[in-house]
């Protein structure tokens, strides 16, 4: 036995390592010296801490999307919060490419909504054209179910209204490399962290579901007009809410098969 304990633990496949930390992370001895973790980088972690699974639960049934947002500004340490519980969300083959843009300047905010709006303004000026109508009828049947949506938010923007941003006084993008492989999905599983962050926080949120359907159909042009070199694959819209919710909605039940 003393033998079993004396012998040294052998690294294998050492060309193989992703930086994922598991090996530094699991050792209860401390003993797994990594380049890539310092000391100042390991942390114990205090179970009791945790939240318990009926808070969890509660906090995933109270999280929704307040588009009721206030005037006031979201504090500087609640973003860097919602940042890092971002930050925090898995990546695929530990690729950690996530990177996030904030954006507070009303300026910027506002063409960020002029963008949105000047893209769904041509793809209405498109499906009311006469000689396209029949192709896109015949390629894209549905695509004239959303042309009401979509005069419904040309109407609000020209009577001064947001119905795309609601008014919110901060956006988080996030982005990946263009043509990074789990891109979309790494960006996204960032968001739901985030989202969850901002709900224990008293933040409002929404998915920027318009914005990013706008930049999926004028490719690159938002990521320019921001700066990014990269590709926006999910965004946060944020502000402080002018009330908050008393109580949340059962859903649908669950549709799930187990076999």
């Amino acid at each position: 036995a003393e033998d079993e304990k004396s012998k040294e633990i052998g690294i294998d496949y050492i060309e193989n390592c992703i930086g994922c930390g598991h090996c530094v992370a699991a050792c209860p001895e401390d003993a797994v010296v990594h380049s890539l973790f310092p000391a100042e980088k390991v942390h114990a972690i205090d179970y009791a801490q945790f939240p318990t699974p009926e808070q969890m639960m509660l906090l995933c049934k109270s999280r929704r999307s307040n588009r009721a947002f206030s005037a006031k500004p979201v504090p500087e340490e609640s973003l860097k919060m919602i940042l890092e519980a971002a930050h925090r969300a898995p990546t695929g083959s530990n690729a950690q490419h996530v990177k996030f843009l904030v954006v507070t300047h009303p300026d910027t905010l506002r063409r960020i909504t002029e963008f949105t709006m000047d893209v769904f303004g041509g793809v209405i000026k498109k499906l009311k054209n006469p000689l396209l109508k029949p192709l896109i009828k015949l390629i894209m049947p549905d695509a004239f179910r959303y042309v009401p949506a979509f005069e419904r938010l040309q109407k609000k923007y020209d009577e001064g209204g947001d119905e795309i941003l609601r008014k919110a006084v901060a956006v988080i993008f996030i982005y990946t490399p263009a043509g990074t492989r789990m891109g979309i999905m790494d960006a996204n599983l960032a968001y739901q962290n985030g989202s969850l962050m901002a709900e224990c926080l008293g933040v409002s949120q929404f998915y920027t579901g318009f914005v990013l359907n706008a930049a999926k159909m004028k490719k690159g042009k938002l990521e320019r007009l921001l700066g990014i070199d990269g590709e926006i694959n999910a965004g946060m819209a944020l502000g402080m809410p002018s009330f908050r919710f008393p109580g949340y909605i059962d859903r649908k039940d669950i549709d799930a098969v187990w076999i």
